[in-house]
């Protein structure tokens, strides 16, 4: 191969100035354009703050079992702890010729401390080392997407209560169906993006588990102590089997999967907000702060702000496919297919959140139209379940009251009347049941008072579902509040004696 002419012309070859086979291994003999193009430093400088976190807890229990000597664990945490601060300032410079973020800074400290820097990998293997470092950041970045959805979820409860008097309709199969109050739909959309939160839960929670002792593939015959580095690292225990550990991308899955589902949940809102800001629905109000205009239509007040909600939604759902078809049918242990984790893993927490902070930011600039969204449900035909189940109170069997139902309805289209206005007179020609109480309820607000059933939309059970949502909003934070940040975590390290 001629390797210049590749260097010049082939893109994987871009950073060949500077890539090198990894000094921390000793091999120099790595075609340089296929250490550029296999490399993960790129993505990996992401998690250098994790990786010297999981270091640190490393050198910490080495120290502990006896396989370090105290000047040279002091040494070795000491310099990973300064390599975080920096990194924490933006000023923490890794060469490019190194494979990976983990032998970037193992040859760091080597340069740094000479031999000492050489004793830190003992008793682990980049295997078990990457996988800490992904359970970090997903923990890290569940927690902080949990607390966004808890603070969007909180918002939407209060609009619920200020919106609880306006009555519009409900669609089903895209066509009015019964009305509601505005306070019952923005509880629907809160009720969605709580489970999608359960999902981020579940991530959360199958990801808070420490895989470093693991090794490459079946542990160490080196007298470790797993459990004091969970214990730094803030981990609820130790995976169980060293194996399945290293090629286990699940709790990534889990990831993707928490953030997707949030994703579609503000896709979904953020459909119900383009359709009821469109002159058709005319049911919601846009502000100029967040409205778009058209390059060439001056009358146009756009909902853009929804419409990249609901596209970005695409990404998200794309990083969940790329991660399970990543995994399928791959071996146990570990293979270098798992590297294009990275991408999917690291995206999805920024994505999620700029999209939670979008619709937060927007919402307060959009107000519901009580009359129009009223008017809507004004001419009676959305109530016709409504006055099916007053017969029904009354004695009559559902479906001979549905079909005395049906014939009103028919009625009033033969007199070209809405159905809120035929008479009681002509009601009870079609069934002697019909009474004025019966047609009382072709007023939506009776009939929205009336759904008094478990989740219904009377006032008195929109208000159960606020309490509720409040209550799980409370309970996400609370979830949250136990996952210290990495700052926490990494003074917590430095306070544990050697």
């Amino acid at each position: 191969m001629n390797t210049e002419t590749t260097a010049q012309d082939d893109p994987c070859c871009a950073n060949e100035g500077g890539i090198a086979r990894t000094d921390a291994t000793g091999r120099t003999e790595m075609v340089p354009e296929l250490l550029a193009w296999t490399t993960s430093l790129e993505h990996d400088r992401s998690l250098v703050r994790e990786d010297l976190l999981g270091s640190a807890a490393h050198v910490t229990m080495l120290r502990k079992v006896g396989l370090l000597e105290l000047e040279d664990a002091q040494k070795l945490r000491g310099s990973l702890l300064r390599m975080f601060d920096e990194a924490t300032a933006g000023k923490l410079v890794l060469a490019d010729g190194e494979e990976d973020v983990h032998m970037a800074i193992e040859s760091l400290l080597t340069k740094e401390l000479g031999q000492v820097g050489k004793r830190l990998h003992a008793a682990r293997s980049r295997n078990d080392q990457v996988a800490t470092a992904l359970r970090l950041h997903v923990r890290d970045q569940a927690a902080r997407t949990l607390g966004e959805v808890s603070n969007l979820v909180t918002e939407l409860a209060e609009r619920a209560t200020d919106e609880r008097e306006v009555v519009l309709p409900a669609y089903t199969h895209r066509q009015r169906a019964q009305p509601i109050t505005a306070g019952f739909l923005i509880a629907a959309w809160a009720n969605q993006l709580l489970r999608g939160a359960d999902a981020l839960g579940v991530a959360l929670d199958r990801t808070n588990v420490s895989p470093l002792g693991c090794g490459a593939c079946s542990g160490t015959s080196l007298p470790i102590d797993r459990d004091i580095v969970a214990e730094l690292l803030h981990f609820n225990g130790t995976t169980s089997n060293a194996l399945d550990t290293i090629g286990d991308r699940d709790f990534v899955l889990d990831w993707t999967w928490g953030g997707a589902r949030v994703l579609l949940a503000l896709s979904r809102l953020a459909t119900d907000v383009i359709d009821f800001t469109t002159s058709e629905f005319a049911f919601l109000k846009i502000g100029d702060a967040i409205a778009a205009g058209s390059s060439m239509m001056p009358q146009k007040k756009n909902p853009d702000v929804f419409e990249l909600v609901r596209g970005k939604t695409a990404r998200g759902v794309g990083n969940l496919n790329a991660m399970m078809m990543l995994v399928k049918g791959l071996p146990s242990g570990y293979a270098r297919d798992l590297q294009d984790d990275r991408q999917p893993v690291l995206d999805t927490g920024p994505l999620v959140r700029g999209a939670v902070r979008a619709v937060r930011a927007a919402m307060i600039h959009l107000a519901f139209d009580p009359e129009r969204c009223l008017l809507a449900v004004s001419d009676g035909s959305t109530q016709a379940t409504d006055v099916a189940e007053a017969l029904v109170r009354k004695g009559v069997p559902f479906r001979e009251a549905y079909k005395a139902t049906g014939q009103l309805v028919h009625l009033a289209k033969e007199k070209k009347i809405d159905l809120a206005k035929l008479l009681l007179a002509d009601a009870v020609t079609v069934h002697a049941e019909f009474d004025a109480d019966v047609l009382a309820v072709l007023d939506p607000k009776v009939a929205v008072r009336a759904k008094k059933s478990a989740g219904g939309t009377a006032p008195e059970r929109v208000d159960e579902q606020i309490g509720a949502i409040r209550a799980a909003a409370y309970d996400l934070n609370y979830k949250v509040g136990n996952i210290p940040p990495l700052e926490a975590i990494r003074a917590g390290i430095e306070a544990h004696p050697l």
